[in-house]
């Protein structure tokens, strides 16, 4: 069945930085990435997705680093600690939201839902760019596989 939400479970892995800020916001940072190809460069992502009390995502920002290799790695870890930083006070949790995709240079990235296409697949979630989490049902069960 289609997923409504999904459940991610704070962990120290891909779901490091997930929570709720002070006023209740739901929030994910994440390094969402296109692979590089013989003919493509490829790209790395910072990416802080906030959502409302009920899941559904109210802002992104989204910084393209570059293809993995061409940026200074202290300058990537300092961007990404600030957008971290930016939130203020936060409580690392458990986050409920709604799949969501928004176009960054062309680029669709976000939890993105994929229907089966026959009938042995399952519907699923995935953080595409990348697809290093993605999630089945049920969807409360916050765990995701890489």
């Amino acid at each position: 069945m289609k997923p409504e939400k999904i459940a991610i479970n704070h962990d120290n892995y891909h779901a490091e930085h997930i929570g709720k800020t002070k006023d209740g916001s739901q929030f994910f940072l994440t390094t969402p990435f296109e692979p590089a190809y013989p003919n493509k460069e490829g790209c790395e992502y910072i990416a802080l997705f906030l959502f409302d009390a009920d899941g559904n995502l109210t802002n992104s920002k989204i910084d393209a680093m570059g293809p993995r290799g061409s940026y200074d790695d202290d300058e990537r870890r300092e961007k990404y600690l600030s957008r971290l930083n930016e939130l203020g006070e936060v409580q690392f949790q458990r986050i409920e939201v709604k799949p969501f995709s928004v176009k960054h240079n062309g680029t669709d990235i976000g939890l993105i839902v994929r229907e089966p296409e026959d009938d042995d697949e399952v519907w699923a979630v995935e953080l595409l760019p990348g697809n290093y989490m993605a999630f089945f049902e049920p969807w409360d069960s916050g765990e995701y596989d890489t």
